[in-house]
C-alpha cells in the first residue's frame, strides 16, 4: 500500500538534511540506509574523487523478471541554494519550506517516490524488470554525478527520471542543449577620484557586452542568460578585473551555436572598442535530447497513465537534467511528473498526494514492462 502520510514523514525526513551539491554525503548515507531496511544492496561509485565533493553516485541493483529490459530509475539528492536548514511547514498534505530557504522537492520528492515505489514492488510482490536504481549528485551545477558514472557497466536499455514538474500524466520526452559561459574581463586600476581617466572599467566593458547580446526568450527553442557578475575592490577605484558567468539553451544546435557566438562576440567588441580582453570559457553542458512517442520507454509510461486515469501527455522542458546524460549515453530515458511547484525558489512546494500517484505510476510502468515480456 502507498500511504500518503507515510511519504509525507520520508519527504521530511530526507528535506531536513542538508545537501548542497558536492555535500551529500549526509542524504546518501540516510538513502542507503533505508535500502538496507528493504534488503536491497547499494553502493557508491568513485564521482566523489572525480568531482571534490564528499560522495558518489548512489546505486543499486535489483533482479528483476529474468526476460525482462533492464530498466534505470533515478532522481538526484542534491539541492540549490538556500537550501541548508530546510524547515518543512505541513499542512494537510501540502508541505512548503518556512519562506527562508528552497524546499528541496526538487528532487527529494523523486527520491521518496522511487524509495516509495521500491518498498511497494517489494512489500506486494510486483513482477517488475529488473532495475538500476541511481541517486545521482552534482545535478543542479551541471549534471557532473551522472557525467561520472561508468556506463560501461550500466545494463539498462530505457530509464525514467523522476525529476519532473507538477502535473500527474505529463512526460517529458525532449530537453535542450545547454553550453555555460564565463569570461575574464581585464581592465587598468586607476584612482577613481584622482585620475579615472588613466583606468579602463572593466565592469563598464561588461556592461556594454551584455547590453548588446540578446537574453531571456530568444525564440521558442532558445534562451540565454546572464547570471553572475563579480568584480571592483572599492567605490574609488576603477575595477581592473570582472568575471561573468552566463549560459545559453537550445532545442536546436545550430540556433544554440549561433546564440553562443552572439555572446562571445559581444565580449570581443566590447574588449576591442576599450583596447581590452576578455577571456572567455565555453562548456557544452549536456546536449539535447527527443524521445520518440513510439519509443517502448515512453509507450509504457503512457498506458500506465492511462490505466491510473491520468491524461497523459508529452512536453519539451527547458532544463537540463541527468536525462540528457542518459540519453546522450545510448539509454533513452524521458521524465516523469514529481508533484512540486516553484522549484528554485523560497516559495516552493509540494503535495505529498502527488508524490503518492507519482509512485503509482511508475510502479504500475514497471509492472506493465515486466507483464510485456
Amino acid at each position: 500500500m502507498i500511504d500518503v502520510k507515510t511519504i509525507s514523514d520520508e519527504f521530511c525526513s530526507l528535506v531536513q538534511i542538508d545537501s548542497p551539491s558536492l555535500r551529500e554525503a549526509e542524504v546518501i548515507s540516510f538513502i542507503g540506509e533505508a535500502l538496507a531496511a528493504m534488503g536491497i544492496d547499494s553502493q557508491t561509485d568513485d564521482a566523489a574523487s572525480v568531482l571534490g565533493g564528499n560522495a558518489g553516485n548512489l546505486i543499486a541493483r535489483i533482479p528483476g523478471m529474468p526476460d525482462a529490459p533492464t530498466v534505470l530509475i533515478n532522481a538526484h539528492v542534491d539541492t540549490v541554494e538556500p537550501g541548508c536548514g530546510i524547515c518543512p511547514q505541513v499542512n494537510d498534505t501540502v508541505i512548503c519550506s518556512d519562506g527562508t530557504t528552497v524546499l528541496g522537492a526538487d528532487d527529494k520528492a523523486g527520491c521518496t517516490i522511487i524509495l516509495t515505489t521500491l518498498r511497494h514492488l517489494i512489500e506486494e510482490a510486483i513482477p517488475h524488470p529488473p532495475l538500476e536504481v541511481i541517486f545521482t549528485v552534482a545535478e543542479e551545477i551541471g549534471l557532473y554525478g551522472a557525467q561520472a558514472l561508468d556506463f560501461d557497466a550500466l545494463q539498462s536499455t530505457m530509464g525514467y527520471v523522476l525529476d519532473g514538474g507538477r502535473t500527474m500524466g505529463v512526460i517529458t520526452n525532449a530537453a535542450p542543449s545547454a553550453y555555460r559561459l564565463a569570461w575574464d574581463v581585464r581592465g587598468v586600476a586607476a584612482h577613481a577620484g584622482v585620475c579615472p581617466e588613466r583606468g579602463t572599467n572593466a565592469i563598464r566593458v561588461a556592461a556594454e557586452a551584455i547590453a548588446e547580446m540578446p537574453l531571456g526568450r530568444i525564440d521558442h527553442e532558445t534562451t540565454a542568460n546572464i547570471g553572475v557578475i563579480a568584480g571592483g575592490k572599492a567605490t574609488n577605484i576603477v575595477p581592473e578585473c570582472v568575471t561573468v558567468r552566463g549560459e545559453t539553451r537550445s532545442h536546436d544546435e545550430t540556433k544554440l551555436e549561433r546564440q553562443r557566438d552572439r555572446m562571445l562576440k559581444a565580449f570581443d567588441d566590447a574588449a576591442r572598442r576599450h583596447n581590452t580582453e576578455a577571456n572567455a570559457e565555453v562548456r557544452h553542458s549536456y546536449r539535447s535530447f527527443c524521445v520518440a512517442e513510439d519509443e517502448p520507454v515512453l509507450r509504457y509510461a503512457w498506458r500506465a497513465c492511462e490505466a491510473l486515469g491520468f491524461e497523459p501527455r508529452t512536453e519539451r522542458g527547458g532544463g537540463g537534467s541527468d536525462a540528457n546524460v542518459f540519453n546522450e549515453h545510448g539509454i533513452p530515458s524521458i521524465i516523469l511528473a514529481t508533484g512540486p511547484a516553484e522549484v528554485h525558489t523560497v516559495n516552493e512546494w509540494v503535495d505529498a498526494e502527488r508524490m503518492a500517484e507519482s509512485a503509482r505510476w511508475l510502479t504500475e510502468t514497471l509492472r506493465l514492462i515486466a507483464r510485456q515480456t
